[in-house]
């Protein structure tokens, strides 16, 4: 485990590193997840293996810190990734990231752009999200009210969440995985799918094949992404079709 101060107060990222070649190949989970969880059978998949590789915890989330005085916007979750990568000297980093933490890679890429030469999302979030009562995801936990969710809000969040996602979800800082949820319900200004349009580096987006067709894939598709479905998955393609996610990922990286 390695780790770097990101912020001014001496709040700390963590991360799992893997030794290997460059280019570096930076791993970010999803909202209320944790990347060694997510992303180790990925990162020493033999289609993938043999590359320095950072499966990444976001602020709040895993082994990272959880301030309860950082916001946790799209942006401050960028930067502080971005401090975290220039603690670890990466520069020019293949980037695979899932759900949220694909919109903090999107926003890592556009105003940080030193740090990011490839970026592959795993069905990434792009678009606003409508908060509504036990909705899943960022959309259930976004129509709280913070204090709302302190109280006791959590508790339908977990007991909606089952299980497996509440595993690595009861890891993250309260304030911080509702804020983060909050702000990726809003989502950024430009909007993610616009600053994806217009990221001038290899882009690809992964989306479970079921929930076909993505929506405005011609426009990405015509704008330079690569946009391919993933067999037999749902949301978490890594975890359900961990064989299919990595050789999709590595025919983005090598194309």
């Amino acid at each position: 485990m390695r780790d770097a101060a990101v912020t001014p107060e001496g709040d700390r990222i963590r991360w799992v590193e893997l030794p290997g070649r460059e280019p570096t190949r930076v791993y970010v989970h999803g909202l209320g997840a944790t990347s060694p969880a997510y992303f180790a059978a990925t990162a020493v998949h033999p289609a993938l293996a043999g590359h320095r590789s950072l499966l990444v915890d976001l602020m709040g989330h895993g082994m990272s810190d959880r301030p309860t005085g950082f916001d946790y916007t799209l942006e401050s979750h960028a930067d502080a990734l971005a401090a975290a990568l220039d603690g670890a000297g990466v520069t020019g980093a293949e980037v695979i990231a899932h759900s949220m933490g694909g919109s903090v890679a999107v926003v890592l890429a556009s105003r940080h752009p030193h740090l990011v030469s490839r970026l592959v999302l795993a069905d990434a979030n792009l678009d606003p999200v409508t908060p509504a009562p036990g909705a899943p995801g960022s959309g259930g936990i976004a129509a709280h009210t913070e204090q709302e969710f302190l109280r006791g809000g959590w508790e339908q969040v977990r007991d909606r969440a089952g299980a497996h996602w509440w595993a690595t979800m009861r890891l993250a800082g309260r304030e911080g995985l509702h804020r983060s949820a909050v702000h990726l319900t809003r989502g950024t200004s430009p909007m993610m799918r616009e600053l994806l349009l217009r990221l001038p580096i290899p882009r690809a987006f992964l989306f479970p094949e079921a929930d076909g067709p993505f929506p405005g894939a011609g426009e990405l598709r015509r704008a330079g992404v690569t946009v391919a479905p993933v067999p037999d998955c749902g949301h978490n393609i890594m975890l359900d079709n961990p064989e299919a996610f990595a050789r999709a990922t590595a025919a983005a990286l090598s194309s």
